[in-house]
């Protein structure tokens, strides 16, 4: 037991962070558990069952046999003499017959029914899987945030002291005691707004995804820059869009029913055989039948509206390709621009850091005034959270970029129950 623990806090941001491939990231398997239990994944999965279902109801056609019995009671009265009564009765079966071609067609019609619905299924796992990478990053930004304002406390609160041994000495004046505790409760109060937010995340994070453990991270691995060009990554989300699939699917499948309903056109004939029995058995018949609609407007207005619909996924198809593009282009610059933006971050924080302790150093030696020292000391910890802020951005749009390119938490070749 204890082994998996510390197994699972390497992985997640021990010291095994250096092996890690993805960084600051879930273990996979968990990922995999966790998104096999979601519940829209799992109605994604029953209705990947109700087009199974439905292929075969579409393969076994929708006629069936049927009876049709009959009695009746004749009455004969000739001009002269008494009458005459028979009882009587008839029987027939039946059943309609699909016309060459549209059990065939029907088939196909059930398949893409099963592969549309395989493929939303995936789309929803993609979905959810683009939901929990978003919310995991919120916590660590809120956990990073009230890590860093936790540290400006600390920082703010040495200092606080310091000026107040300095004033019990006469070597400061009591304003400079009142701007150091006034700048530690402002630091004292972005602090527990940061808590806040960050109990607000991790609490957001556990109801939408139960199972996942939130274990922060003893640090935050440097992003990589994003290799290859705008047209390769675009190319490999396109390639790998469920979305696209899903609209594809929806153009295959509108376009079978369009074929399918325009041979129903042509109405199915009914075929059948009855037997009679008349005159208390002096006549006995055997015969068949056959019974065909004549086909009117409705069935070509049907027709008609089956292309109209084909027509119209078509051209969803073409604005749910430009919309993907589009969001993968842009996807594609924000990565791509994170990278030399935390570095420039980065650079920031480590000079305005610099020059705080520099100022720091300055006052020590009364050289400078406090008030210096603490603008100097806001403007050190407002780079260095913006600065880690920006890193996690990086590794956030980074894979997210991996993501919708199938290269990260790739579970396509499982079912929903995870096999």
């Amino acid at each position: 037991m204890k082994k998996s623990l510390l197994l699972l806090l390497l992985a997640i941001g021990g010291s095994g962070m250096a092996a890690e491939p993805m960084p600051n990231l879930p273990p996979a398997e968990i990922v995999a558990r966790v998104l096999d239990t979601n519940p829209s994944i799992q109605a994604a999965g029953s209705q990947v069952l109700v087009e199974e279902a439905n292929r075969r109801r579409l393969e076994a056609g929708p006629y069936e046999w049927s009876v049709r019995l009959g009695g009746q009671q004749r009455n004969y009265t000739p001009a002269t003499g008494s009458g005459e009564r028979f009882n009587e009765w008839n029987a027939a079966i039946e059943r309609p017959l699909r016309l060459p071609g549209k059990g065939s067609a029907d088939a196909e019609l059930g398949a893409a029914g099963v592969a549309l619905a395989e493929t939303a299924r995936g789309d929803a796992r993609h979905e959810t899987s683009r939901a929990l990478l978003k919310a995991w990053f919120t916590w660590l930004k809120e956990g990073t945030s009230a890590k860093q304002w936790g540290e400006q406390v600390a920082l703010l609160d040495k200092q606080a002291r310091a000026v107040q041994r300095r004033q019990q000495l006469g070597d400061a004046a009591r304003l400079e005691a009142i701007q150091a505790e006034a700048a530690l409760a402002q630091a004292a109060a972005q602090l527990a707004q940061a808590q806040v937010r960050q109990r607000t995340a991790a609490e957001d994070l556990s109801r939408r995804f139960p199972g996942l453990p939130l274990v922060e991270p003893n640090s935050i691995a440097e992003p990589l820059p994003v290799s290859g060009s705008a047209s390769e990554w675009i190319e490999k989300i396109l390639q790998h869009s469920h979305e696209l699939g899903v609209a594809r699917g929806e153009v295959g499948r509108a376009q079978i029913l369009a074929g399918r309903t325009g041979r129903d056109r042509l109405p199915d004939p009914t075929v059948g055989m009855h037997v009679s029995r008349e005159r208390d058995g002096e006549d006995r018949i055997i015969g068949a039948y056959i019974n065909i609609p004549l086909p009117g407007g409705a069935r070509r207005a049907t027709a008609d509206a089956a292309l109209a619909q084909a027509d119209a996924y078509g051209r969803r198809e073409a604005a749910v390709l430009q919309k993907i593009t589009a969001e993968a282009a842009a996807l594609y610059q924000s990565a791509n621009a994170a990278y030399p933006t935390w570095q420039s971050g980065r650079e920031a924080a480590q000079r305005l850091g610099q020059a705080a302790d520099l100022t720091a150093r300055a006052y020590q030696l009364g050289e400078g005034s406090l008030n210096d020292l603490l603008a100097a000391r806001r403007l050190a910890n407002e780079a260095q959270l913006s600065a880690r802020l920006l890193q996690l951005d990086a590794l956030e749009l980074r894979y997210r970029l991996l993501l919708d390119a199938h290269q990260l938490w790739d579970f396509d070749g499982e079912d929903e129950t995870g096999k």
